[in-house]
């Protein structure tokens, strides 16, 4: 009995390996075939998490906006990239930075008495 108990367990572990593995891969597949590459930032009373992002100028790259907190804004000018972030919700920007350098994004909904330094970096890479 321990056996056939054991045999199926070995089984859905390998099953479940398979499986995460495959979605690895085609997650990978996609990065190769020049999908966005993804960069979660989170938004909280006062800072961005990360507040500075390395990009390379002609990668496309999807940013997935989240507040934990108040209604936040997004806006990299250098990009014209701009939104509103409610709380709860998840606001996806698309970017192709088309020039090098050290550029500021910056929320420009006012969310308190941190507010005027809530900034990050992108930096950009020729």
């Amino acid at each position: 009995m321990a056996i056939g108990t054991k045999l199926p367990r070995r089984r859905a572990l390998a099953v479940a390996a398979a499986g995460g593995l495959g979605l690895a891969l085609v997650a990978w597949r996609v990065q190769a075939q020049g999908g966005p590459r993804v960069i979660p930032v989170v938004a909280k009373r006062f800072v961005y998490e990360p507040n500075e992002i390395r990009l390379k100028r002609g990668e496309a790259v999807v940013l997935e906006l989240r507040s934990l907190d108040v209604v936040m804004g997004f806006n990299a000018p250098d990009f014209k990239v701009r939104t509103d972030i409610p709380p709860g919700k998840l606001m996806r920007v698309e970017l192709t930075p088309d020039k090098a350098g050290t550029f500021t994004f910056f929320c420009d909904v006012f969310c308190g008495s941190g507010h005027e330094e809530m900034n990050g970096t992108f930096i950009v890479e020729a």
